[in-house]
């Protein structure tokens, strides 16, 4: 899929991974619906882009709310070619300590956003990409973002990692389901990245010791994970793949 000219639907585009990905998808050419919980983030980022960008405020988790900014989106700009799932949310929270055992509302509300709201996106946008003309002989991509917490999932990450473990296992499946449609279906799962709310949410120390355990000695930068996201939009053979961006990184006991 060719990026200039095309419409981006990215979620959770409003901070992070997804703002990166909104500000370079934009500086290539693709038309953007960002689609965020984040209202006044989403609209500056839209006010400093200025052309060819809309905010769509979204609850991926509900069908209604996503249908709407669906919508929205075909409203302004009259068809979706990629969709970029990076909306998600994460907790550190253990099973059980000596006091208590993990608040099973919370360990819902992981797996609600970061799996059910990752599904329940792509199969409404999967619907219109199938109704859509074909450009450059596919109808659309799709990327889902997981993480390497989908394999190798901390103390305090029962949560997190099972959801993006759910992402992982949905990749190929959905790969598989949306190829007769020429549609693909990819994943990136990022290790560790600086510069986004949940790594500035870490510990100076924390921040330092993992920092140690990357062989390349650093953490990642969201431009790095936009790239690689550009990369497996254009790469028209890859589908049902999930690729590590992640320094090369296996997370160790900690």
């Amino acid at each position: 899929m060719k990026i200039p000219g095309s419409v981006s639907v990215i979620t959770g585009g409003a901070s992070g991974l997804g703002e990166a990905t909104v500000r370079l998808f934009h500086s290539l050419g693709s038309k953007i619906a960002i689609w965020d919980m984040s209202l006044e983030s989403g609209e500056k980022i839209v006010k400093e882009l200025a052309s060819n960008i809309i905010f769509c405020k979204v609850d991926i988790t509900d069908e209604n709310s996503v249908r709407t900014a669906l919508e929205s989106t075909l409203k302004a700009f009259g068809k979706v070619n990629i969709l970029i799932n990076c909306a998600g949310i994460a907790i550190a929270q253990k099973t059980i300590t000596s006091s208590m055992v993990h608040r099973l509302a919370d360990f819902d509300i992981v797996i609600k956003v970061n799996l059910l709201g990752t599904f329940n996106v792509s199969r409404l946008v999967a619907k219109q990409m199938a109704s859509q003309g074909e450009e450059d002989k596919e109808k659309g991509v799709i990327i889902h973002v997981a993480s390497v917490a989908g394999y190798e999932g901390q103390k305090g990450q029962a949560a997190y990692g099972a959801s993006k473990g759910g992402v992982i296992g949905l990749t190929l499946p959905m790969a598989r389901d949306l190829a007769s449609y020429g549609i693909r279906v990819n994943t990136v799962a990022p290790g560790v990245i600086g510069d986004t709310r949940m790594s500035n949410a870490m510990s100076a120390e924390v921040y330092k010791q993992l920092c140690k355990v990357v062989p390349l000695g650093r953490l990642g930068v969201p431009f790095e994970f936009a790239n690689s996201v550009k990369f497996l939009v254009e790469n028209t053979y890859m589908t049902g793949s999930v690729i590590r961006v992640d320094g090369g990184i296996r997370l160790p006991h900690i």
